[in-house]
């Protein structure tokens, strides 16, 4: 599973609200908090925040499925190449 900490301020932008109620709602939902190495607090999310954070950069300005997808095929092909060139290299072909 995967986690997804972060501020109170960063929180409230997700929440809609200020951080000073972000604040309340962490110690509401009981989300796991933590002083970081930057001195800032930061909290875990739960799984409905993280859906929701993952809706929300679904629906920013960017294809992120597009990407992803871009991202997957890059893969394959680079993945197809370097194989192709790992097994001539077996033969003692250059």
């Amino acid at each position: 599973m995967p986690q997804i900490w972060m501020t109170y301020d960063e929180l409230a932008t997700l929440s809609g609200c200020n951080a000073s109620e972000a604040r309340v709602l962490a110690l509401h939902l009981s989300l796991d908090r933590r002083k970081s190495r930057d001195g800032n607090t930061r909290v875990k999310l739960d799984f409905a925040l993280m859906s929701r954070f993952f809706e929300t950069i679904r629906e920013g300005e960017f294809g992120l499925d597009d990407a992803i997808t871009a991202l997957r095929d890059t893969h394959r092909q680079m993945s197809g190449v370097f194989g192709a060139h790992r097994e001539s290299i077996r033969r003692g072909v250059a």
